[in-house]
C-alpha cells in the first residue's frame, strides 16, 4: 500500500474493498445478514429472469419459423402466380383485357 501525504498528514491508501471490510464493524450483524440475503436473492432472481426471457425468445422464434413462415412463403408464391397470370393475359389479349376480367 502506498502512503499519501495531504496537508502534512500521512494516510495509508486503501482500496474500496478494504474500506468496505473495515466498515463492516459499524453495522450490526442483522443488517449485514439482511443486506447479504437481499443481494443474493436479487442476483438469483435476475439470473432466473434472464434464463426465462432467453428461453421464451427461443420458443417464440422457433414457433414463428415452424408455424408462420411457411404460410408467408405460400402467400408470396400465390401472389407471384397471380402476377404471372395477369402478365400472361396482358401479353396475349392486350392491356385492356387484363383490366376487365
Amino acid at each position: 500500500m502506498a502512503l499519501i501525504t495531504f496537508e502534512g498528514e500521512t494516510f495509508e491508501d486503501e482500496s474500496f474493498l478494504e474500506r468496505m471490510w473495515g466498515l463492516r464493524e459499524i453495522f450490526p450483524k442483522k443488517v449485514r445478514s439482511a443486506t447479504s440475503t437481499v443481494v443474493v436473492c436479487s442476483v438469483d432472481l435476475s439470473s432466473k429472469f434472464y434464463r426465462l426471457v432467453r428461453f421464451s425468445l427461443w420458443v417464440g422464434t422457433a414457433s414463428f419459423i415452424i408455424l408462420c413462415l411457411p404460410i408467408v412463403f405460400e402467400q408470396e408464391r400465390f401472389n407471384l402466380e397471380q402476377q404471372q397470370q395477369q402478365h400472361q393475359r396482358r401479353m396475349l389479349l392486350g392491356p385492356n383485357a387484363a383490366l376487365t376480367s
